[in-house]
C-alpha cells in the first residue's frame, strides 16, 4: 500500500486523508503549516465596495461573523468549488464559482470590475499576483486579512513514530511554506532513509520551486492548482 504524507493543515488534512483511503493509499498526516484567525474591523470596509473576492476557504472560515454580515449581500467571486462552498456556508447569498486558479479569477474580474472597489478576503501570507492583476486593471483592491499561516516544526521524536521506521512513498505539498519545511525535514540525517525514494507532488510550479532542487528528489507538479488534479497525478504515479 502506497504511504502518502499529507502536509496541509487541518481541517483539510483529514479530508485529504479520507480521499487517499478511498483510493487505496495509506495517509500519514503531518501538517507543516497551521492557520490562525486575525482581528478584523468590520467597520473599516469601504462604503463603495462593489464585490467580494476570495481565493482561499480559510479566509472565509476565519472571518468574524460581523464581517460576513456586512458583506454577505454583495456578489462574491470565489476561486473554485471548495471556496465557493465555504462562502455559501458562511452566509454569502450570491456566489460565483471561479476556474480554480487565482490568476485566472483575477483576469475575469478585471474585465467586469475595472474602476470598482473589491474587498479581498485573504491571508496575511499570500501570493501577490491576484491583487497585482486587478490593480493593473484599475480596480481598487481592499485586502482584508482574516488569518495568518504559520510554519509548524517537529522533532525527530515526533516524526519517527508516525512513519514507523518505514519509507514514505509520496508527499503532497499544498503551499510554498510547507514545501520549504518539507525540504528541511528531508535533509535531516535521521530521516534521510525514510525519504530516500520519496516522490513529491506539488499543487503548482511555484510550490515546487519553494522545495528547490537541492535535495535531488523526484518532483511532480499538478496540471491545475487544485486537489483533484494533484490526486490524479498521484494516482498515475509518473
Amino acid at each position: 500500500m502506497l504511504r502518502v504524507l499529507v502536509t496541509r493543515p487541518e481541517p483539510g488534512a483529514s479530508r485529504t486523508a479520507r480521499k487517499l483511503e478511498e483510493m487505496g493509499f495509506e495517509p500519514l498526516l503531518l501538517p507543516l503549516t497551521e492557520t490562525m484567525a486575525l482581528p478584523v474591523d468590520a467597520k473599516a470596509i469601504p462604503e463603495d465596495v462593489a464585490v467580494v473576492a476570495i481565493t482561499s476557504a480559510n479566509a472565509v472560515r476565519h472571518a468574524p461573523r460581523d464581517l460576513i454580515a456586512v458583506l454577505s449581500n454583495l456578489p462574491c467571486h470565489a476561486v473554485g468549488r471548495r471556496t465557493a462552498e465555504a462562502a455559501r456556508k458562511a452566509g454569502f447569498l450570491s456566489v460565483n464559482e471561479g476556474p480554480g486558479d487565482a490568476e485566472a479569477l483575477a483576469d475575469g474580474m478585471a474585465i467586469a470590475f475595472s474602476g470598482k472597489t473589491i474587498v479581498y478576503l485573504c491571508g496575511r501570507v499570500r501570493f501577490p499576483a491576484f491583487e497585482q492583476k486587478l490593480e493593473a486593471a484599475h480596480a481598487q483592491v481592499h485586502a482584508v486579512e482574516t488569518y495568518d499561516t504559520l510554519a509548524v516544526s517537529y522533532s525527530d521524536e515526533a516524526i519517527l513514530p508516525l512513519i514507523s521506521g518505514q519509507s514514505v512513498d509520496a508527499v503532497l505539498l499544498y503551499s510554498a511554506m510547507a514545501a520549504a519545511e518539507m525540504q528541511t525535514l528531508a535533509r535531516r540525517l535521521t530521516l534521510q532513509q525514510a525519504f530516500e525514494k520519496t516522490r513529491f507532488f506539488a499543487l503548482s510550479a511555484r510550490i515546487a520551486a519553494a522545495f528547490g532542487d537541492g535535495t535531488g528528489k523526484a518532483m511532480h507538479v499538478a496540471a491545475r492548482p487544485d486537489e483533484e488534479a494533484l490526486l490524479a497525478l498521484l494516482r498515475a504515479r509518473p
